[in-house]
C-alpha cells in the first residue's frame, strides 16, 4: 500500500447534534470557556495545549505548540522566554492565531488577535506557580539557540542550581514572562457528518462582537 492509499483510508465520520448560532454566548470567550470546560473533563490528555503561529517581519509563518495558562476577558495568555524565537517574531509582527483542537468531541476553536505582554506582577505570579524544575529551566535555556548536546545543557543548568541552592526561591528571570492574545476573531467549528461542519464565527466590531456562519 502506497503512502497516498495509507492517508486516504485515514477517516472518520463525525457525529455531533447539529450547532446553532442562538445556542452560542453573545461573548465568545464566555462560550470558549463553556467548551474548554467540557474538553478539560473528556479529552485524555492535555486540553490546554493550543498551536500558536507567529509570522516575522517579511511573513514567514512559524507554528508550534503551547500550553494556555490563563483566560480572562481581555483574552488568551501564555509564558515563554522573551528572547525565543517566537518572541522575534512577534517583536516584529505583533500578531498571533491559535488553534485549539479536541479530537474526542470532533470540536476545534480558531483565534485570532493581536499581542500584548503581560505584567511583571502577572508573569511573577504565574512563575512562583511552576516546578522548581521549570523555574531553573527558565534560568539555564537561552530558547531556539543552538547548543552542542544535551550534556552542554546539562553543565548550564547545574550552574543554576548552584546559583539558587534549594530552598532558596527561585526569582522569575527578566527574560520570561506571558503574552496576552487579544482576539479580534474566534471561530468554533464542531464537525457533521459527510463533512458537513458546523462554522460560527465571531468578528469584533466597534460595536461589540457580531457572529455568523461559515460555509463548511
Amino acid at each position: 500500500m502506497g503512502m497516498l492509499e495509507q492517508f486516504a483510508q485515514l477517516r472518520q465520520d463525525y457525529q455531533n447534534p447539529p450547532l446553532s448560532v442562538d445556542e452560542l454566548d453573545l461573548d465568545p470567550l464566555l462560550e470558549f470557556q463553556k467548551w474548554f470546560t467540557l474538553a478539560a473533563d473528556r479529552e485524555p490528555f492535555e486540553a490546554n495545549a493550543m498551536t500558536l503561529a507567529t509570522a516575522d517581519g517579511s511573513g514567514r509563518p512559524s507554528a508550534r505548540v503551547v500550553l494556555l495558562k490563563e483566560l480572562d476577558a481581555s483574552g488568551f495568555v501564555f509564558f515563554t522566554n522573551y528572547e525565543s524565537s517566537k518572541a522575534q517574531d512577534l517583536l516584529q509582527n505583533p500578531r498571533a492565531a491559535l488553534v485549539f483542537y479536541w479530537a474526542a468531541q470532533h470540536r476545534q476553536v480558531r483565534v485570532e488577535g493581536s499581542l500584548e505582554k503581560v505584567t511583571p506582577g502577572e508573569s511573577d505570579a504565574y512563575f512562583a506557580t511552576r516546578p522548581r524544575g521549570a523555574q531553573l529551566g527558565a534560568w539555564a535555556s537561552r530558547q531556539s539557540r543552538p547548543i552542542e548536546s544535551r550534556e552542554e545543557f546539562q553543565k548550564l543548568l547545574a550552574q543554576v542550581e548552584l546559583r539558587f541552592p534549594e530552598p532558596t526561591p527561585v526569582p522569575r528571570p527578566e527574560h520570561w514572562g506571558g503574552y496576552r492574545v487579544v482576539p479580534d476573531r474566534i471561530e468554533f467549528w464542531q464537525g457533521q457528518p459527510s463533512r458537513l461542519h458546523d462554522r460560527i464565527e465571531y468578528t469584533r466590531t466597534a460595536q461589540g462582537w457580531a457572529r455568523q456562519r461559515l460555509m463548511p
